[in-house]
């Protein structure tokens, strides 16, 4: 069912406070909890970060947002400690990029086939084959390096397989830009599905490139940092989509519907009791939050915020395996590059990518080299270079 953000009530902004306990929640289970529990907690952590980032750059620009932005910053930063507590300290920083490549993978497909205008869903498809290719190198970085099946985390929703190779994804700044939607004539979901995807990409750049830390092998240190320029890429595809005409206020009014849609499809799909009563208490939050930015654009703007965001949000976002989808996008559009606002053929890729290209390729592709020769197989490559009965 659709949620109605006018009619639901939710928390209201001066009752929205969590307390130390509140905010360290108990993890879930990496083995034993449903992979896609594990996605939702990666997608709602990335749209609470993409919240502060956004309030942020919102508060620098507008002195008279500069106070509410600061009270549901607040609150933003405590929700998203929140949800990242539900995931667990037993899970290595390897496991941590393949649940975050699969949340990328399985939220992306869904989307794309939802959106309606063709840039948009181009878009998402583009970047779902690149999101692809990068869980199947962390797949086999961490069936090499620590020896564990990836399988274990993606619990076979998700298939392991290389797609447009990451070696092949690094383009020049420029080429990754694409021409915006009109925000007069753009539809809310369209709004929904760019926000959903630039928080992911903006969270796996900086997951990625500070990640590199916490290991000593150089190889690993150096795919880490060659996935964060890629996510940086792709966090560069999606906001270049966005109008730049809407204003600080409709912006923060659309980051904050993104948000309650997405818990809602949360509260609906969570089998767990226990993880589903706090999507619904986050979601209340949210509605909290989502009423006190429209009331600054009812008084600060005169407008009607059912212009921006209509009384009933588009169906949940629906979380589950979207394996068929992946491959026939696989078969169709995996040659497709950017260049001149627009995907092309691989042959029309403009010269200054390909100069970038062999720039930071010049000594080698760590990505390369960490999958060379990986196929993968249940239960680690060693299940299938020394089976049982060998």
């Amino acid at each position: 069912m659709a949620l109605d953000l006018y009619s639901a009530r939710g928390t209201p902004v001066e009752l929205q406070y969590m307390n130390w306990h509140d905010m360290v929640r108990t993890p879930i289970s990496k083995l034993d909890d449903d992979a896609f529990t594990r996605v939702r907690i990666v997608l709602m952590s990335a749209l609470e970060d993409q919240a502060l980032r956004f309030a942020h750059g919102a508060a620098r620009a507008s002195a008279e947002l500069r106070e509410g932005l600061a009270r549901v910053r607040r609150i933003e930063l405590h929700q998203g400690i929140a949800v990242r507590s539900l995931l667990g300290a037993d899970h290595s920083a390897l496991e941590l990029a393949l649940a975050h490549k699969q949340c990328a993978v399985e939220v992306g497909a869904a989307l794309a086939q939802r959106e309606a205008h063709e840039s948009i869903a181009s878009a998402l498809r583009f970047v779902l084959l690149e999101d692809l290719d990068h869980l199947y190198r962390f797949a086999a970085l961490l069936d090499r390096v620590e020896g564990r099946d990836a399988n274990n985390i993606l619990q076979s929703y998700t298939d392991i397989l290389p797609a447009r190779p990451s070696i092949l994804q690094h383009r020049a700044p420029h080429d990754d830009l694409l021409a915006p939607y009109d925000c007069t004539t753009v539809d809310l979901p369209s709004r929904l599905h760019l926000l959903c995807m630039q928080a992911g990409a903006s969270q796996m750049r900086g997951l990625f490139a500070h990640a590199g830390v916490a290991h000593s092998d150089p190889v690993v240190r150096q795919l880490l940092a060659e996935i964060a320029s890629i996510e940086e890429q792709h966090a560069t595809h999606f906001a270049s989509l966005i109008d730049p005409r809407e204003t600080w206020l409709e912006q923060w009014l659309l980051h904050e519907a993104a948000e309650a849609w997405c818990y809602a499809a949360c509260v609906q799909h969570e089998g767990d009791s226990r993880i589903k009563a706090f999507w619904e208490q986050m979601l209340d939050y949210e509605i909290g939050q989502f009423h006190f930015v429209a009331g600054l654009l009812r008084t600060q703007q005169g407008q009607d915020p059912q212009r921006l965001v209509p009384r009933e949000l588009p169906e949940p976002l629906p979380f589950a395996s979207q394996r068929e989808f992946v491959r026939k996008v696989m078969r169709e559009e995996l040659e497709l590059s950017v260049a001149a606002q627009c995907h092309v053929p691989r042959s029309q890729e403009s010269q200054a990518t390909r100069d970038y290209r062999a720039q930071v390729d010049a000594e080698g592709s760590p990505s390369e080299a960490v999958a060379a020769g990986y196929t993968w197989t249940p239960g680690t490559e060693l299940a299938r270079l020394h089976p049982a009965n060998a």
